[in-house]
C-alpha cells in the first residue's frame, strides 16, 4: 500500500491527538487516585476540574486578571484542583511530586504575566487554586489575624474593620488581590510610608514545602520565613496562611483627588512632587495617576495628572502638611473628604462614592483587561524636558497609564536586607507603566512594542546597576528560566532587578529547602544545581 504525503500527515495527526488524549486521561486519573490515597480527609469530586468538565473554563477564568493569558493559543492545565483544607494541599504536593506533574499555584490570579495559572515552558501542568481557602480570624486583643491564602485583601480589610474602627493592615490598594501571593512579593499600599509593607507586618505563616510537610515559622526556620516575605511567589512552597500584625489607624482619615492637565501646569507640578513626595509627613501617601484624556478641543487629547491621597488624620491636619510642604498643589478644604479607614479603602480602589464596604466580600474585580506592565524605581527627579518627551509617547498610544507611588517615611527606615524586598532608603518613588487594550489578541504586539519602546526611553532617568523592578509587577521581558535548565548567572539578570543583593541569599535558601526545584516557573528562584 502506498500512502500519499497528505495521508501520512493525517495519520501522524491522528496518532499525535490520540497520544495527547491518552496522556491527559492518565494524568487526570493518576492524580485523582493519588489524592484519595494520600489525603486523610475525603476529597469531593467537585474540587477537581478536568478540561472535560463543564465548569473548567469558568473556574480557569474566575480570578485570572490579564486576558492575554486566557486566549485559545495559551496552554491550558490538565486539571484545576480547588482544595478545601490544608491537608488537601499537602496531598496535592505529595502526588504531583510522586507523579512528576508540574504545578502552578494561584491565590488571587493577579500575576501580571499569568505564571500562577499558565505554564508556557512546561507541560502537562495542573493548577492548585486556593480560592476556597479563605478563612479570616481577627484577634483585636493581640492586634493580629490569621488569614488563609485564598482570601482577598479586601475581605481581610472588611473583617478587621468589622471588629475595630481603629485597626487596619498596610497592604494593597487593589482589593481583589489574593493575600497569599500578594505578601510574597512585598505588598505595598497606601499606609506603607507609615507602617512599611504588608510583608514587614507578618509575624507567622503556614506553608506546604516541597516535601509535602506543613510548616509554621518555628518549623520552617528563619531563613525560609525570611524568603517567603518578599522573595516572590511560587519558589519556596505553597502559602497556606499568614499571621499578620494589625496596625492602629485613626477613627477619621482624609482622602482627596486633585487633577491637573498640561494646560494647568501639570509638568512643572509633577517635577515639584518628585522633589517632596518622599519627604512629606509619613501619615500622607500622595500618589500620582497619569493618563491621556480628551482635551477641551474636539479630537485633541492632553495628559491628566491626578494626585490621589490618603492622610491618616483630619482634613485640617492634612491642609497644614500640604501648606507647609507642597503648597504648589493648592489643596483646599473643599477637595478633602473625611471618612473612616475602611471607606478610604473603597475610595483609593476606585469604587463609586455610594459603595458600602460589604462590596469587599464579593471579591470581584472591577474590570479585566488585556495589558502589559513594567516598573521602575527612581532615585533622583526626572527633568521636565524628559517628562515632556514621555507625554508625546503617551499621546501616541491608545490607553496608556502610569502610576507614581511615593516612598520615604518608614520605607527608608527598614534595612534592604530585612526582607527580600530591597527597594528602601534612597528611593524617591516607584513607577508602574501599563498599556491596556480591548481588541483581543489581534493587536497585542503593537501595544507591547509601544511599552517596550517607552521603557527604553526612560532608562537613563531611573535606577541603574541594576535597573530595579518590582516582582509583583512581573515582567518576563527581563528574562526567563528554561525548562529544567536555569543557570544562576542568567537568572541573576532579572533576579538582581527584583531583589538586588538579596537574590544570592534567596538562591541559597532555595538550594536548601527545594534542591530538586519542584516549585518553579518562568521567574522562580533557581537552586544552585538541580538534584533529583
Amino acid at each position: 500500500m502506498v500512502f500519499s504525503i497528505k495521508d501520512i500527515f493525517s495519520l501522524v495527526s491522528v496518532l499525535f491527538l490520540s497520544a495527547s488524549l491518552t496522556t491527559s486521561v492518565s494524568v487526570q486519573e493518576n492524580f485523582a487516585n493519588c489524592l484519595s490515597v494520600n489525603s486523610n480527609r475525603s476529597i469531593p469530586i467537585s474540587t477537581i476540574y478536568t478540561n472535560n468538565s463543564s465548569s473548567f473554563t469558568s473556574i480557569l477564568q474566575s480570578s485570572a486578571q490579564n486576558l492575554r493569558y486566557l486566549v485559545p493559543s495559551v496552554p491550558k492545565p490538565e486539571i484545576i484542583f480547588t482544595p478545601l483544607t490544608e491537608f488537601h494541599v499537602q496531598a496535592a504536593v505529595i502526588c504531583a511530586r510522586k507523579l512528576g506533574i508540574h504545578v502552578r499555584v494561584r491565590s488571587g490570579g493577579h500575576d501580571y504575566e499569568g505564571v500562577s495559572y499558565v505554564s508556557e515552558i512546561e507541560s502537562p501542568f495542573i493548577i492548585l487554586d486556593l480560592a476556597k481557602l479563605r478563612s479570616i480570624s481577627v484577634d483585636i486583643k493581640s492586634s493580629s489575624a490569621w488569614v488563609q491564602a485564598g482570601a482577598t485583601i479586601g475581605e481581610v480589610y472588611y473583617r478587621i474593620a468589622e471588629k475595630s474602627e481603629v485597626h487596619g493592615f498596610p497592604a494593597g490598594l487593589c482589593t481583589t488581590l489574593g493575600i497569599g501571593g500578594h505578601i510574597t512579593g512585598g505588598a505595598y499600599g497606601s499606609m506603607m510610608r507609615k507602617f512599611g509593607l504588608g510583608a514587614d507586618n507578618v509575624i507567622d505563616a503556614r506553608i506546604v514545602d516541597a516535601n509535602g510537610r506543613i510548616l509554621d515559622r518555628k518549623a520552617m526556620g528563619e531563613d525560609l520565613f525570611w524568603a517567603i516575605r518578599g522573595g516572590g511567589g511560587g519558589s519556596f512552597g505553597i502559602i497556606l496562611s499568614w499571621k499578620i500584625k494589625l496596625v492602629h489607624v485613626p477613627s477619621t482619615v482624609t482622602v482627596f483627588t486633585v487633577t491637573r492637565t498640561l494646560e494647568q501646569g501639570a509638568t512643572r507640578l509633577l517635577y515639584r512632587w518628585q522633589q517632596v513626595a518622599d519627604k512629606l509627613d509619613e501619615n500622607l501617601f500622595l500618589r500620582v495617576v497619569i493618563q491621556p484624556i480628551n482635551g477641551s478641543r474636539i479630537g485633541k487629547r492632553t495628559i491628566a495628572t491626578s494626585y490621589n491621597a490618603l492622610f491618616l488624620g483630619s482634613a485640617n491636619g492634612l491642609l497644614q502638611v500640604t501648606k507647609k510642604s507642597f503648597p504648589e498643589l493648592n489643596l483646599t478644604r473643599k477637595d478633602c473628604i473625611e471618612t473612616s479607614w475602611i471607606k478610604s479603602v473603597l475610595y483609593i480602589a476606585g469604587f463609586p462614592s455610594n459603595t458600602t464596604p460589604e462590596v469587599l466580600l464579593e471579591a470581584k474585580p472591577l474590570y479585566k483587561e488585556y495589558f502589559k506592565a513594567k516598573s521602575d524605581f527612581v532615585q533622583k527627579p526626572i527633568p521636565e524636558t524628559v517628562l515632556e518627551g514621555l507625554w508625546k509617547k503617551f499621546l501616541k498610544e491608545d490607553n496608556p497609564l502610569t502610576i507614581w507611588n511615593p516612598y520615604g517615611g518608614m520605607m527608608s527606615k527598614i534595612s534592604e536586607s530585612a526582607t527580600p524586598f530591597p527597594h528602601r532608603k534612597g528611593t524617591l518613588f516607584k513607577i508602574q507603566y501599563l498599556t491596556i487594550w480591548f481588541d483581543g489578541d489581534k493587536k497585542s504586539q503593537k501595544h507591547i512594542n509601544w511599552i517596550r519602546n517607552m521603557y527604553k526611553y526612560m532608562g537613563p532617568y531611573v535606577s541603574s546597576s541594576p535597573r530595579a523592578a518590582y516582582v509583583n509587577y512581573r515582567d518576563l521581558d527581563l528574562g526567563m528560566n528554561k525548562k529544567n535548565h536555569t543557570k544562576i548567572n542568567k537568572a541573576k539578570i532579572w533576579g538582581a532587578k527584583y531583589f538586588k543583593d538579596n537574590f544570592n541569599r534567596l538562591v541559597n535558601v532555595k538550594t536548601k529547602v527545594d534542591p530538586s526545584n519542584f516549585f518553579r516557573h518562568e521567574q522562580s528562584i533557581p537552586p544552585l544545581s538541580v538534584k533529583s
